[in-house]
């Protein structure tokens, strides 16, 4: 009886196997929706209550197939990055490693480059900096830096010295997108959303994505409309004026409810009917505020209502997989000293504190390496701000242009560089680039805003980044004006002729700090003989401006300590104190010898003492380990 059910379920799993090696071997491989040239439709996966296909489109500012030469003066599919990666791993094999590190919600490849010298060793035996952009799928100049670092660092490895030796002696891991799904969407419809596309129910009424924008006018791109108040509840709600610092009316005013002359929403219709125009749209939670960290609840999830909330936090932390698998990848990969994690719009670099400020919650010393990569940072691109997220993010404007109170300073939950810092105890960036077309205080008011922004538009960009207000008959609102920036190529991400200068200037802030990674190297193994004792005296230096730990690092216990020891044939050290090979200095039954954190310059030294009880010469190995310093190895022969 017992063999016959063991004969049965082994014909079942038998069975089971070649219907599945069937199935993999006639289905068709699946075809993005963005590789698929015959439809018309960009179709997005997951069950919602809305619309879940939009009409394709290709904007002129986006490149869809790879040209011969690679230029930044246009903008790149996730596809066309592949494409060029891929070219880069077969042109480059003994720099570079090209890898899938995980698939999106929808399953696409999240692929990854790792970049250094094979030959001079191991990527995890070397000081190592990360580099990612794309996780908001709009902010598509984040991925376009990434993808700019990557070009220059294996066009000019063998040309450029310092190139060259930052490749053979530390790594440079390398995402360009860590969110393709939301990215394709963002540039191949008119779509645009904050992060992940999974369905999410932003606006607490029980139905996911019911209310996405619509392009009403059909030119592929989701505008604002504003709508003069006409009945009494429109004119009580009413907070928007025309400024009058742009005398074609163009420009908008926000001002409080009851006062002003009219209203706006983005562009689209209330397709749920509760009087909210496009509040619940496709996705809607924010990988960047679903790390670890400081997480707190989505909107609504503070059972009491007095505490703190996180909107876009996601159902618990690491709840994405494109954000669990940058966390779970940084943690098996602790030789990263440097990250930065790209965003856009705002032009600073951003760092932690996002929840209390920097003096209260950072070691001295730490804060005063974060402060000087700010200052460095806004030497290399001009950005008018660097600073936390907690007090200088939150409170750059001055004053609130509405109500004229200071700004205070805001937290921000389960943000990645509150990750970064005090859970993975590196020197972790969140920079933003582009700045809304704001290049400087046009009319000396002390801000930098979008009447600045507009001025720019049309001095230097041809108006190209402004569309004027057009009647519109809404179906809902009646008579409406459909206009604005453009939000995609403008707003979010500046025009093409300007995307190079942006992303030149930022990857060279992060080449900077690259180029600043500790460095363990070995100065002098010294030996010398007493007996039939050798006296074994090892320095190092640290020759890279960073330490090999922060003290935030030593004090989560992600970096062991810098340490040292000897290994020899086991059958040489086998027999306790009959062993041909005795290591007897250290005394302890541990011969390794732990050093503490190497400062950058400093000098240490460390000493062993090995009796050796036979004539003929002896060969050890000296391994030298810190993690994020590097990993040396040295041959040496006791006796002649």
């Amino acid at each position: 009886m017992k063999k016959n059910i063991f004969m049965l379920a082994f014909g079942m799993l038998v069975l089971t196997g070649f219907l599945m090696a069937q199935e993999v071997s006639l289905s068709p491989e699946k075809k993005w929706p963005e590789q698929d040239k015959k439809s018309k439709s960009y179709t997005i996966s997951g069950e919602r209550h809305g619309q879940s296909f939009f009409k394709k489109y290709e904007f002129p500012e986006v490149q869809y197939i790879p040209g011969e030469k690679l230029t930044f003066d246009i903008y790149h599919t996730p596809d066309v990055m592949y494409h060029w990666y891929k070219l880069w791993s077969e042109k480059y094999p003994e720099i570079t490693e090209l890898y899938e590190v995980a698939k999106s919600y929808e399953g696409r490849p999240i692929l990854q480059m790792t970049i250094t010298n094979k030959k001079t060793g191991k990527h995890t035996d070397k000081p190592a900096a990360y580099f990612e952009g794309g996780r908001h799928g709009g902010e598509v100049t984040a991925s376009e830096s990434v993808f700019w670092l990557t070009q220059y660092l294996l066009e000019n490895y063998g040309k450029n010295p310092a190139i060259t030796k930052l490749i053979d002696t530390k790594t440079v891991y390398v995402r360009p997108q860590n969110n393709p799904d939301g990215t394709n969407m963002y540039l191949f419809s008119e779509q645009r959303n904050r992060s992940t596309v999974r369905p999410h129910d932003t606006d607490r009424d029980g139905l996911l994505d019911e209310d996405p924008e619509e392009d009403l006018n059909g030119d592929g791109i989701i505008h604002m409309m504003r709508k003069k108040a006409v009945t009494e509840k429109e004119k009580e709600q009413a907070n928007l004026i025309i400024d009058p610092r742009d005398p074609k009316g163009r420009l908008m005013k926000r001002v409080f409810e009851g006062k002003g002359e009219y209203l706006m929403y983005t562009e689209g219709i209330d397709n749920d009917g509760d009087g909210k125009y496009n509040e619940d749209g496709i996705g809607g939670l924010d990988l960047h505020r679903n790390y670890p960290e400081n997480w707190r609840p989505d909107t609504g999830g503070d059972e009491t209502g007095r505490g703190y909330t996180q909107f876009g936090a996601g159902e618990y932390p690491l709840s994405e997989i494109e954000t669990r698998s940058t966390v779970l990848w940084l943690l098996s990969h602790p030789n990263i000293s440097v990250v930065n994690s790209l965003d856009t719009r705002v032009p600073m670099h951003l760092r932690p504190p996002s929840t209390s400020s920097s003096v209260e919650s950072m070691f001295l010393k730490d804060r005063l390496i974060y402060e000087y990569y700010d200052s460095l940072g806004m030497t290399i691109t001009g950005y008018p701000w660097a600073g936390d997220v907690y007090e200088t993010y939150s409170t750059r404007g001055g004053t609130n242009r509405l109500t004229g109170d200071p700004l205070k300073p805001t937290p921000l939950f389960g943000h990645g560089p509150d990750f970064g810092y005090f859970y993975y105890g590196a020197v972790w960036y969140g920079d933003e680039l582009w700045n809304n077309g704001a290049m400087k205080d046009y009319d000396g008011d002390g801000q930098r805003d979008d009447y600045d922004g507009m001025r720019w538009d049309d001095e230097e960009n041809g108006s190209k980044g402004f569309k004027n207000w057009e009647k519109f008959n809404h179906p809902q609102l009646g008579e409406v004006e459909i206009g604005g920036s453009h939000p995609k190529f403008f707003s979010q991400n500046g025009p093409p002729w300007q995307l190079e200068s942006w992303i030149k200037k930022q990857s060279l802030f992060n080449l900077a700090m690259a180029m600043d990674l500790p460095q363990i190297e070995i100065k002098n193994v010294n030996i010398s003989k007493s007996g039939d004792v050798f006296e074994i005296k090892v320095s190092w230096t640290n020759s890279g401006k960073l330490p090999v730990a922060l003290d935030q690092a030593k004090r989560v216990k992600i970096v062991q300590e810098d340490r040292l020891l000897l290994e020899f044939d086991k059958e040489l050290t086998k027999g306790f104190e009959n062993a041909k090979v005795q290591i007897t200095t250290p005394e302890l039954y541990e011969k390794t010898i732990y050093s503490g954190y190497t400062e950058p310059g400093e000098t240490k030294e460390a000493v062993f003492k090995v009796k050796v009880n036979q004539k003929e010469p002896v060969k050890g190995k000296l391994k030298l380990m810190s993690t994020r310093g590097g990993y040396l190895e040295r041959e040496f022969t006791l006796g002649n």
